[in-house]
């Protein structure tokens, strides 16, 4: 076991709001590393396009989460592939302890640890994961050609990858509760000019049926009408949102009744030196730019945290 007392930040994830922090940590001279279990980028490296990151066109999500991994290690970031396995606050000192055994010790944990895929808890969902339902159509489109999918979802992912799965299959159905869509008008717009793709309003997907080895059907209840029917669907993709990945949340940080972190302006917690950003903290809007400003404005809490810190601990002396 190794045990490091040394470290200012521990950065807890790799996605956008993680690494803006890095960066900015780094800039602030402080000595930082940051902990990613798995692919750099986060949920953007799997995104096919990003066309809203501002000053930036024509890029893909494993595009831009390599030009802002590249970045951050430009002014000396450490990004460890590690996974984080437990937080603990501490009344000086936080601690992080690593799946390999590691215990290390920081001023200042900065959690993005982001979202999941949310689930829609119906039969068939999880019995036909991998085999006809999917929660990433950039990913699992190209399974689809000239088939019939749905799509679970009325948000701007989920007409995002309708449009992308028009381009591959043969007919694409949108399913949502609502009777209007929630996705920006300009995905809308693109949305209605594309013949392939119907829109089904006011209706839940109750259940995914199949065979032995896909999916075959998707039963539906329109919660306006009452009407009960079936789809026949080769795939099923959804996307109804993410829940936080709040399961290291250390024990008295508070969280929402959805499990999102609740923070002051600076996207700092109720626990002073923790900080919580990106899709794990509580805000209005989950978007790429406003990820990776939560970031930016942790690090310069942080910043502002550890002088007030050393400030107090010279006073003392």
């Amino acid at each position: 076991m190794i045990i490091d007392e040394n470290h200012e930040v521990i950065i807890v994830g790799g996605g956008p709001a993680g690494l803006a922090a890095g960066l900015y940590c780094q800039r602030a001279a402080l000595k930082t590393v940051l902990f990613e279990k798995g692919l750099p980028g986060g949920q953007i490296a799997i995104s096919k396009d990003v066309e809203n990151y501002p000053g930036v066109e024509g890029i893909t999500g494993f595009d831009l989460a390599e030009k802002m991994l590249h970045h951050a290690q430009s002014f000396g970031l450490n990004v460890s592939q590690q996974e984080v396995m437990a937080l603990k606050t501490g009344p000086d000192k936080h601690s992080v302890r690593l799946a390999n055994g590691d215990l290390l010790h920081a001023d200042v944990l900065i959690l993005a640890a982001g979202g999941s895929a949310r689930k829609l808890g119906i039969p068939g969902e999880g019995e036909y994961l991998g085999s006809g339902v999917s929660y990433c159509a950039t990913c699992d489109g190209f399974f689809f050609r000239d088939k019939t999918t749905v799509v679970v979802g009325g948000g701007d992912t989920a007409v995002e990858e309708a449009l992308f799965l028009a381009k591959i299959a043969r007919k694409v159905f949108l399913v949502y509760r609502g009777t209007e869509l929630r996705a920006s008008r300009i995905l809308q717009g693109r949305l209605l000019t594309e013949p392939k793709i119907q829109l089904i309003r006011n209706t839940a997907v109750t259940e995914i049926r199949g065979d032995d080895k896909a999916v075959t059907a998707v039963s539906f209840h329109n919660t306006e009408t009452g009407d009960r029917g079936d789809i026949s669907a080769d795939g099923v993709f959804i996307f109804i949102g993410y829940s936080p990945n709040n399961q290291l949340i250390p024990s008295g940080v508070l969280m929402n009744e959805q499990g999102f972190v609740l923070t002051d302006e600076k996207c700092e917690t109720n626990v002073p030196g923790i900080f919580a950003v990106g899709d794990l903290r509580q805000k209005f809007a989950n978007q790429i730019v406003v990820a990776a400003a939560d970031g930016s404005i942790a690090a310069l809490g942080a910043a502002h945290y550890l002088t007030l810190k050393r400030a107090k601990l010279k006073a003392a002396g």
